[in-house]
């Protein structure tokens, strides 16, 4: 793909992700077979409280990134959402500091319910980068904190995901293999449920 647009990058995620908006919450249900989660502390830990702690979280979720990227573009995608369409962030995040330069690429509404006070609108902002290792450790730290969610990394023909979240990472693999091997290059930082959760 050499459009990087946002129209172009939705177009590509609308071919190569016809099972739904790239809300990064749903991929572990939307490509379970492609999927495996990595927790980014030792236990199972949810949150670090020191120095060393935030160090091992950002070597983890920076050795699977470097697995992934190495070597290519990759889009980084930030969400927030708001009540009304174009409306201000719900709540306060720091979003807009960690991601400049993220545009506006799409917006997920939800209006099912009939109660207007009830509609929610996601809006997904991305931008292109070379991967260099610690290039989203700002971001990462905020994920660790859950002061941000909803964040990916992605190649750019999206066959590759990295979703981290407050206790670890989703990644999404282009095959069912790709994730098995990955799996087991990172078995120890694997749930110990059958579920992998």
């Amino acid at each position: 793909m050499t459009d990087h647009s946002p129209g172009a990058l939705a177009a590509l995620w609308r071919a190569r992700r016809p099972s739904g908006p790239p809300v990064a919450h749903t991929f572990r249900s939307a490509y379970a077979d492609r999927w495996v989660r990595f927790h980014s502390l030792p236990g199972s830990k949810r949150y670090p409280e020191s120095e060393d702690e935030y160090a091992v979280v950002l070597h983890r979720y920076n050795t699977v990134l470097n697995e992934l990227f190495a070597d290519r573009h990759v889009y980084v995608v930030t969400s927030e959402w708001s009540g009304a369409p174009d409306g201000p962030a719900a709540f306060p995040t720091p979003r807009r500091e960690l991601h400049p330069n993220g545009v506006p690429w799409w917006t997920d509404s939800d209006e099912d319910d009939p109660d207007p006070a009830f509609h929610t609108h996601t809006r997904f902002y991305a931008d292109l980068r070379p991967w260099r290792h610690g290039c989203v450790d700002a971001l990462l730290r905020a994920v660790a904190d859950e002061a941000l969610v909803d964040v990916f990394v992605t190649d750019t023909e999206l066959r590759r995901i990295h979703h981290p979240y407050d206790g670890g990472a989703d990644v999404v693999l282009a095959t069912p293999g790709e994730r098995d091997r990955l799996r087991g290059r990172h078995a120890d930082w694997l749930s110990s449920r059958p579920s992998g959760l």
